[in-house]
């Protein structure tokens, strides 16, 4: 069970290095794409332990299906997300990101 759960963080890793920059993504979109549509919490907590690895995983272009940046207390400060996403050019308010579904980057399609 141990390699699948590395296995699986591995993939998640991955897909994420592929989004494009000012681009975003949803975690159930990754999870879709791996083949696990009910896998959304456990692309989050892989993502949460990507700080670790080396090399950059762009972590902070996953946000939930609304846009919000649910993962934002995971970057060591509230707004070190939003701060990352806005240096791409990503609009957030509210923590929310604006233009949501124009910006969203699907990993099944790549686009």
């Amino acid at each position: 069970m141990m390699n699948d759960k590395k296995d699986f963080f591995h993939r998640v890793y991955e897909v994420t290095r592929l989004i494009p920059r000012g681009r975003v993504t949803s975690y159930g979109a990754i999870a879709r794409y791996l083949g696990d549509p009910r896998a959304a919490r456990m692309v989050g907590w892989a993502l949460n332990q990507s700080t670790c690895l080396p090399g950059f995983v762009p972590a902070h272009r996953v946000v939930n299906r609304e846009g919000l940046l649910t993962g934002k207390h995971h970057f060591g400060y509230a707004e070190t997300m939003k701060q990352l996403l806005e240096q791409e050019g990503v609009v957030v308010n509210h923590d929310r990101v604006v233009d949501f579904k124009r910006i969203f980057w699907d990993p099944e399609t790549m686009e």
